[in-house]
């Protein structure tokens, strides 16, 4: 990982530390909006798995019109936006920043207008040239390690494993998008056709599951989806599963995993369209088995993508191309 992204993690660390020494962090607010906000779910399920400082994570306008009674100057606020201009999420930051809480931000952009209204900024790489350890999956990742180890000082060699682990996350995540790559592809070719996929997940694995619906299904192929959580399944979803309805599932690798299987079992009844990723397969190496649940949905996503790359390809509809977004004023 590049010096810049290390210092700039390490000086949000130690922001973190200070107000903790002072009694000063009551809880910790993760708040940005589609792809952004769901890059940061994992963070908010750890945080609330091993932390007693409770978590929330926000679209940020409904931060901004209907904010929490616990913000305030002891809140940790954290954003994220790629290009550091997604107008909801400046005025969270900027909202952090003016109740005196400490408002952390991710970016693609330094000195974006989101860097600037958070006062302190987190860079991150992007595209097929940067390195993995310095694109934003990895610099979150480390990011959340480091935070864990300056408010969970009691396990702090256990979130150094996971610190150190980010800088193999780029080997880990090649393993598991090659050993996928055969099925993935061919699932991305058989429903190329398909008008409507849902995805499910659970744990630390939700968001990703989010993500792929809404932003790389709904937005980057106009294709209908919507995430389903692997324990509200039972609760109404089921009820859509047929052989001609495709599926996306995570069966994933922590404390949650049962959710997934249970999930899993009835899909496989009656739909003859699922591509089931289990993280099981992915391979961690000695890694603490909590550590490895914190990472497995940055390797998720590589997986996810590659599938998605080939649905692109196979479709004819560059992931790059949007109707709206971007296009008009909205």
């Amino acid at each position: 990982m590049k010096q810049e992204h290390i210092d700039q993690i390490s000086a949000a660390a130690a922001a973190v530390a200070d107000r903790l020494a002072k009694g000063e962090i009551k809880n910790v607010y993760f708040v940005a909006c589609g792809g952004s906000q769901a890059s940061m779910m994992p963070a908010q399920y750890m945080f609330d798995r091993e932390l007693d400082i409770p978590s929330a994570i926000y679209t940020s306008n409904e931060f901004n019109y209907g904010t929490p009674k616990g913000f305030g100057p002891q809140s940790v606020v954290i954003t994220c936006s790629h290009s550091g201009t997604t107008p909801e999420t400046v005025a969270a930051a900027q909202k952090a920043t003016d109740a005196g809480a400490l408002s952390i931000a991710f970016s693609n952009v330094e000195d974006s207008p989101l860097w600037q209204a958070a006062g302190m900024g987190i860079h991150y790489d992007h595209g097929a040239e940067a390195n993995e350890s310095d694109k934003g999956g990895a610099v979150m990742m480390r990011t959340w390690f480091e935070l864990l180890k300056v408010l969970d000082a009691e396990h702090i060699s256990l979130w150094q494993s996971g610190v150190d682990a980010v800088d193999h996350l780029g080997d880990i995540k090649k393993k598991a998008s090659d050993k996928y790559r055969d099925v993935a592809t061919k699932w991305a070719s058989d429903n190329k056709r398909a008008e409507v996929i849902y995805t499910m997940g659970s744990g630390a694995n939700y968001g990703e599951m989010y993500s792929l619906a809404i932003c790389l299904f709904m937005e980057m192929q106009w294709i209908h989806s919507n995430c389903i959580h692997s324990g509200e399944y039972f609760h109404g979803p089921f009820e859509v599963t047929d052989f001609d309805v495709p599926f996306v599932i995570t069966v994933g690798n922590g404390a949650t995993r049962y959710l997934d299987e249970r999930a899993l079992a009835f899909a496989k009844k009656f739909s003859d369209h699922l591509f089931v990723i289990d993280e099981n397969d992915f391979d961690f190496g000695d890694l603490d088995a909590k550590v490895a649940e914190y990472l497995a949905p940055e390797v998720l996503g590589s997986v996810v993508r590659v599938m998605v790359d080939a649905l692109a390809h196979d479709r004819g509809h560059a992931l790059s191309v949007r109707r709206y977004m971007w296009q008009m004023e909205y």
